[in-house]
């Protein structure tokens, strides 16, 4: 392919015949040429063509030049090769002998796949899942993908289902990196029991040292509040009432999905929007009697009776 150069290389022909003639690009040789005399102004550029970025593995092959950056959410990291069909580079069908030999290199290159692989492209094929039905980020999911292979290395799947430890990995990372997602979330989105997801994950906490910080109260406002098509003053109002409980003191120690739940269902009331405690508990996740309780709390504190 020959174009016509747009000046990223300040590059010109010296010789006085060829001033008027433009530089051309041949992009498939990398090379930059005067358009006058022929002259090589520019050799070995960089390819610059654009890449497509596929996630399956036909498309990693297909890439032009080097294919897409390596993923821990990929179960050979996108580094493995694939034996292609029974075709030369030029098109062509490969001699009966060479095709068998081919053949036989295929069989032997799924063989050699261990059992280990299969299961972490199962378990990530659940990751990717959960990830579409609770909308988190791509950099969460690699920190998932990432405490799962500590798992398999530190031998703490005997025992255990994959959908279980694939799911507190993803809490974990939701936790590390500060996005709201209750253990009720993670539960339902892969289909494991809350009691056994909250078992797996002590055991991964204390067995992989994990420090996970406690959740911001006021994310969990935004996305009950989102939730519910609250107003934008009860939303902030909320954020008011959680800021005098920091102050005061009472909001160590306690449930930061209730606290939540709480401030935004008094906001409600100083706001007069019409909603029940029930409608809250079940948004938020948390049963009313807690609800009711830490509103008390806050009403008798913050002395917002009088």
């Amino acid at each position: 392919m020959v174009e016509n150069y747009s000046n990223d290389y300040d590059v010109k022909c010296k010789l006085d015949t060829c001033k008027t003639h433009p530089a051309i690009t041949d992009s498939e040789r990398g090379e930059i040429v005067c358009g006058g005399c022929g002259l090589i102004l520019v050799q070995n550029l960089a390819d610059a063509s654009y890449e497509n970025n596929g996630y399956t593995q036909e498309d990693f092959m297909k890439q032009s030049r080097t294919g897409p950056a390596t993923s821990l959410t990929m179960f050979d990291k996108g580094l493995s090769t694939v034996i292609g069909n029974n075709k030369d580079s030029s098109g062509n069908a490969l001699p009966s002998k060479t095709k068998y030999e081919f053949n036989r290199l295929r069989t032997w290159d799924q063989r050699s796949k261990s059992r280990k692989t299969a299961t972490l492209s199962k378990a990530f094929t659940l990751l990717h899942s959960m990830k579409t039905k609770l909308g988190v980020p791509d950099n969460v999911v690699e920190n998932a993908a990432y405490i799962y292979r500590k798992i398999v290395s530190a031998k703490l799947t005997r025992g255990r289902t994959m959908a279980s430890l694939i799911s507190a990995s993803l809490y974990a990372a939701c936790r590390e990196n500060n996005i709201p997602r209750t253990l009720d979330d993670i539960a339902k989105a892969g289909n494991v029991e809350r009691r056994i997801l909250s078992r797996d994950l002590r055991t991964i906490i204390k067995k992989l040292e994990l420090n996970l910080n406690q959740y911001d109260t006021a994310s969990f406002i935004s996305k009950i509040s989102n939730n519910m098509n609250l107003k934008e003053k009860t939303k902030r109002g909320a954020f008011e009432i959680l800021k005098h409980c920091e102050k005061e003191g009472i909001t160590a120690g306690k449930h930061p999905v209730a606290q939540a739940a709480a401030s935004l269902y008094i906001s409600c009331i100083l706001n007069g929007e019409r909603v029940s405690q029930k409608k809250v508990s079940v948004e938020a996740g948390v049963s009313d009697v807690t609800i009711r309780n830490r509103t008390a709390l806050i009403k008798k504190i913050l002395k917002l009776d009088e």
